[in-house]
């Protein structure tokens, strides 16, 4: 077998991995976590369904590129959930070195592109990586009130805690974080979210 083509199956067979870990956010539709792979999945289909809603043009095929790769580095570095300070100071560190080792898997020229489009999302300095992380913010927190709370119930957690992580939504989209705001506010008032 060409060893380019092997090293490309090495990283697909490797990335499967994905589906082995999981996030702190419970399904809507089961009575469990969810796994990256399901997370990665469910923002592609998001970035398609609302990329009307970017404050910026964005190119979606784009965007969805970083939505599938932002999170592969966690097969090495694990998930770091949103509300878990202590571990979250760590994650830089654990997750590019995750990217060295994970990237360099592939060919180096497929390496550095990957590589590339996980740099570009964790930078947020295209139109396309703020649409991509306010995704990744938008999708837990719908995750989570489908779940009446799910991980806003984490101790020590108040609505204004969740407010301040998902701000970030508001980067990459005014409408989605007006939405998201109200989602927030209704949870609190129902008791969702600590006051």
């Amino acid at each position: 077998m060409d060893s380019r083509l092997r090293e490309h199956l090495t990283f697909l067979i490797e990335v499967d991995r994905l589906k082995t870990v999981l996030r702190a956010s419970p399904l809507a539709a089961a009575d469990r976590r969810e796994n990256d792979a399901e997370h990665s999945w469910h923002l592609a289909l998001m970035v398609m369904t609302l990329a009307e809603y970017a404050d910026e043009p964005i190119d979606v095929g784009h965007t969805m590129k970083l939505v599938v790769v932002h999170d592969l580095v966690e097969i090495y570095a694990g998930d770091t959930p949103i509300y878990d300070t202590a571990l979250g100071e760590s994650q830089q560190e654990r997750e590019e070195a995750a990217a060295d080792r994970l990237f360099g898997i592939l060919p180096a020229d497929a390496g550095r592109a990957l590589r590339a489009l996980w740099d570009e999302f964790e930078a947020r300095e295209t139109p396309e990586a703020r649409f991509a992380k306010a995704m990744d913010r938008l999708q837990p927190l719908l995750l989570n009130w489908m779940a009446k709370g799910g991980t806003w119930r984490t101790p020590g957690v108040k609505a204004q805690d969740v407010r301040a992580r998902k701000a970030v939504i508001g980067e990459g989209s005014t409408t989605l974080w007006q939405a998201a705001l109200h989602l927030i506010d209704e949870g609190e008032r129902r008791g969702w979210a600590r006051t």
